[in-house]
């Protein structure tokens, strides 16, 4: 990749496309101030201000429990969300038909080791920060690496997509402490016509360009105008680090929408009633005593009176200030709680399928994902294929990468999404393959089921959707005829009795032979009797 395309650096490119991000940034600081106002703060210069709170919390509610679902059904713990299948065409091309169960058993070891990985890495933890800011400013920008998941918010890219949405350039910026650059690049900076050593003691701007060629996602870093050496990245587009989302997507734009944009008409209205609200009970709770200026009782022997004293004054001279707007309350409260229950209906807190359990089982897995496809309209769905799949993928190739598991055909073997509306993992799989068999015995009968189901592979295909290794476990033909001869030898033996186990006219090889063919075997004694 070229340093410069266009002949300018990456922080002049950043500044030139950061203008047709504006609009954007702004609807998302409007968003995150009724929800949460930390997630996207008015300033970003580093330094700590202040941050003002919104009187209601409905807001802030609604996007974490929104983030929350959604992160148990995009990458759910201890439950496989995904499966790695096979191609059946490119199988018969191989000449590999009848061995479905045998292959299938080995992608189960891959997809655990894949499961292993994600389950061990703090994916969850970066992803629940994503997702926040999905909901409320509806863009994010992952970066995954053999180091863990990055998250970067809108505040910190800028994008550019085709017609159709795909990614064609992404440049971020971040900030760093000059030491933690390398010290021969620090050299080159200090070398500049424009050095300026005051600017250095503070943190600097770094930007990476990304962009893609063909294929191809292609990256650099730099940083006061300079390419940083050893940051050139290369990668496959399917298999790219860099994962960009959008929550709304609408076309012709190089950004998405965030799904609090759309009921904020709602949280502004409520924030209204709720400070409304506040201030005028702290108001009404603020005791007041008037003392009537023509009577015979004095304010100030009264404020001076201790508890309990005899003073002397006339009790109609004394009255308590009142509000009296406790009507005016009352249809502030109605409007409130209608308010209130269409956000916690839309933010999907009303509800939940899920138990209060430490352990969240598949099928709660899989009727939360019907839920948000339901609720959603569709923006779950788009979010398991341009981040499910693409993060699969990246993991894959990095494990493949490192060496832990083999290489596998593009063209036999694919991942494939197994979620929402389809269920989860291989559970789906169980599920189908147990409806199937007892639908066939209940039909038919049991031994119309075992004359054309093979239980062997049933079985086989059983344990491996449960994640089981049948090695050792599951008894192999071989075994079960073994078995079965044994069994026939004991019964011969029995039938015989213990005088003709020892006569020499019994043929162990024959009796074996009779064993195999299921046919009792002639009597030697009745042969010399008929004799």
């Amino acid at each position: 990749m070229e340093y410069s395309a266009q002949g300018t650096t990456a922080a002049g490119r950043y500044e030139s496309m950061v203008g047709l991000r504006s609009t954007f940034d702004r609807e998302a600081k409007e968003s995150s101030k009724l929800t949460i106002p930390s997630l996207i703060p008015e300033s970003t210069t580093g330094t700590r201000s202040k941050i003002k709170t919104p009187f209601q919390a409905v807001g802030a509610r609604g996007v974490n429990s929104l983030s929350n679902k959604l992160l148990m059904t995009l990458l759910p713990a201890d439950q496989t969300f995904f499966k790695m299948t096979i191609d059946s065409l490119e199988l018969r091309k191989e000449g590999q038909e009848g061995f479905e169960s045998e292959i299938d058993k080995g992608l189960r070891v891959i997809e655990n080791a894949l499961q292993n990985v994600i389950d061990t890495s703090n994916d969850r933890v970066a992803m629940f920060e994503a997702l926040k800011h999905l909901v409320v400013s509806g863009n994010v920008l992952l970066y995954l690496t053999d180091k863990g998941l990055k998250v970067y918010p809108l505040s910190k890219f800028v994008c550019k997509r085709d017609e159709v949405g795909n990614v064609l350039e992404i440049l971020t910026k971040e900030s760093i402490h000059p030491q933690a650059l390398p010290a021969a690049f620090l050299e080159q900076i200090k070398k500049k016509d424009n050095y300026d050593a005051e600017e250095m003691k503070d943190d600097l701007d770094i930007y990476t360009h990304i962009k893609r060629m063909n294929d191809d996602v292609m990256w650099y870093q730099e940083c006061k105008g300079e390419k940083i050496p050893n940051t050139d990245g290369r990668s496959k587009v399917d298999v790219s680090p860099w994962i960009p989302l959008r929550f709304i997507r609408i076309d012709g734009e190089d950004y998405g929408r965030g799904y609090v944009e759309e009921y904020r008409g709602d949280l502004i209205t409520l924030e209204s009633l709720m400070q409304a609200i506040i201030e005028g009970a702290a108001a009404s709770a603020k005791v007041l005593f008037l003392v009537n200026p023509n009577g015979t009782t004095r304010a100030a022997t009264l404020a001076k009176a201790p508890n309990g004293a005899i003073r002397e004054g006339s009790a109609s001279d004394i009255s308590v200030m009142q509000v009296g707007k406790g009507a005016d309350f009352n249809v502030s409260f109605s409007a409130i709680q209608r308010i209130e229950s269409r956000l916690e209906y839309a933010f999907l807190m009303a509800r939940s399928v899920q138990r209060d359990a430490e352990r969240v089982t598949a099928a709660e897995i899989n009727l939360m994902a019907r839920e948000l496809e339901n609720s959603l309209g569709g923006i779950y769905s788009i979010l398991t294929q341009e981040f499910q799949l693409p993060y699969l993928k990246r993991r894959m190739h990095m494990l493949v990468r490192s060496g832990k598991v083999p290489k596998l055909p593009d063209k036999l073997v694919k991942p494939k999404i197994v979620t929402g509306l389809q269920g989860l993992g291989r559970g789906n799989d169980r599920n189908k393959l147990i409806e199937f068999i007892t639908t066939v015995a209940q039909a038919l009968g049991p031994d119309v089921m075992r004359q054309y189901v093979n239980v062997d592979e049933a079985v086989k295909r059983l344990a491996t959707s449960i994640g089981i290794d049948t090695a050792n476990l599951v008894k192999t033909q071989e075994e079960i005829q073994a078995e079965q001869q044994a069994m026939q030898q004991q019964q011969l033996i029995q039938s015989l009795g213990p005088a003709a186990l020892g006569s020499p006219l019994v043929d162990p090889k024959k009796l074996s032979d009779a064993a195999a063919s299921q046919q009792p075997m002639e009597d030697p004694n009745a042969q010399q009797e008929a004799q």
